[in-house]
């Protein structure tokens, strides 16, 4: 997964991204991976949603434009997990958090 830019940063198709807190070590892994997670999620939920399509087939709807749509649904995957928008990393993160030591815990 690509580096994220930082909380309240713009990334690329305009998507702004929602402030989270600074964290650092086991905590930045955990929320990178809900964030994986969550867009592996949503990209199975955009799949699953165009292998229902009723659409007959026709040229323009062969392998070329569906290799185009997968490639679309993971970079929209990718970019709704990064900046929060269904709030599943968050969440996800929040829960797993707890098993965590604390800060100041040896």
């Amino acid at each position: 997964m690509a580096p994220l830019p930082p909380s309240g940063t713009p990334l690329p198709g305009g998507v702004a991204r929602s402030p989270l807190p600074p964290v650092s070590g086991e905590r930045a892994a955990l929320r990178e991976a809900a964030e994986g997670f969550e867009a592996i999620m949503l990209r199975k939920l955009l799949a699953s949603a165009r292998a229902s399509s009723f659409a007959e087939q026709n040229p323009l709807t062969g392998g070329g434009m569906q290799q185009f749509q997968a490639m679309r649904d993971e970079h929209f995957a990718d970019l709704a997990a990064q900046s929060g928008a269904f709030g599943f990393a968050r969440s996800i993160e929040a829960t797993l958090a707890q098993h965590l030591p604390r800060q100041g815990d040896s």
